[in-house]
């Protein structure tokens, strides 16, 4: 397995990065670029985010054994796959049919037997399986869909990009404390839109 270059992490997060083979997750004429520290396309006019990323966000969700975690735009399944290597189970939902398929099929045909991937609007959540421990939100809206919030068990964490399309986002961190919701503010992002057109 080629080291992932320039992202720094965990060492509990670099050993599930690097137990997922990333080039099985991108097209094959980007399979050269497949561990390099960039998105690339995967198609549909979307992207696999770039590992450094990747690692942020999943360590921002402090995923533990035992967790349940949402994740909403499925992509290529490489993030699912990711998070699937640290907690029980991930319920992944991509708003394109053809996405989601292929998703699907190529976490099975890998072993990832924990995740469950659903075609459908991931900002409705899934509430026939919330509560979760950790929301994570892999395409940047202008705001956390009030569905995700419901669904974000007490002292569960979510992660999402927020912003307007086409500009700069803030990858934000939102704790459900007893006490109420903590926001931070982690980083400057660039992320495609959540759409809500479903295909």
């Amino acid at each position: 397995m080629r080291a992932i270059t320039g992202a720094p992490m965990t060492e509990k997060v670099r050993r599930a990065m690097e137990a997922v083979p990333r080039h099985e997750f991108v097209p094959d004429s980007v399979k050269p670029q497949a561990y390099d520290n960039r998105p690339l396309p995967i198609g549909e006019m979307q992207t696999i985010s770039q590992p450094l990323i990747v690692a942020l966000m999943t360590q921002l969700l402090e995923p533990r054994l035992g967790d349940r975690i949402l994740e909403l735009g499925t992509g290529s399944g490489y993030q699912a796959a990711v998070l699937a290597e640290l907690v029980d189970q991930v319920y992944s939902v991509e708003i394109i049919g053809a996405l989601a398929d292929e998703a699907a099929a190529r976490l099975k045909r890998l072993g990832y037997d924990n995740v469950t991937v659903r075609h459908g609007d991931g900002t409705l959540g899934w509430e026939e399986v919330a509560p979760f421990d950790g929301i994570i939100v892999t395409a940047a809206g202008i705001e956390i869909p009030d569905a995700l919030m419901r669904q974000l068990r007490l002292g569960g964490r979510l992660v999402m990009p927020v912003g307007e399309v086409g500009g700069v986002q803030q990858l934000k961190l939102v704790e459900n404390r007893p006490e109420g919701l903590i926001n931070e503010n982690v980083l400057s992002v660039r992320f495609v839109p959540i759409t809500r057109d479903i295909r």
